[in-house]
């Protein structure tokens, strides 16, 4: 009858427990979430400013210019890569050209 009484303690202070470790976890996440969503759409705001002040050509939209400079982004990117490996490869050439 003792331990019953012991057992029925013990998962009441549990349950209290995990309630106050929900609401805080709560709280926490919650608040998190407010200041990523403060953050994030200040900074896309801010860039689409930027790219309407300054980048979008004619009468392009800034989602428009967004895409174009991303689309320009990724050709250089590309265009790079690829002069890199072909730096790679003459150099690679040059030394196995100089072996006796």
């Amino acid at each position: 009858m003792a331990e019953n009484k012991f057992v029925k303690a013990n998962e009441e202070i549990a349950e209290a427990v995990v309630s106050g470790y929900k609401k805080i976890e709560n709280g926490v996440v919650g608040g998190y979430k407010k200041i990523e969503e403060g953050v994030v759409g200040g900074f896309t705001r801010m860039t689409d400013k930027f790219v309407g002040g300054f980048l979008t050509k004619g009468d392009e939209t800034v989602e428009d210019a967004k895409a174009r400079l991303a689309a320009e982004q990724k050709a250089r990117e590309e265009a790079g890569k690829a002069a890199a490996e072909k730096r790679a490869a003459e150099a690679k050439a040059r030394r196995h050209s100089r072996k006796p």
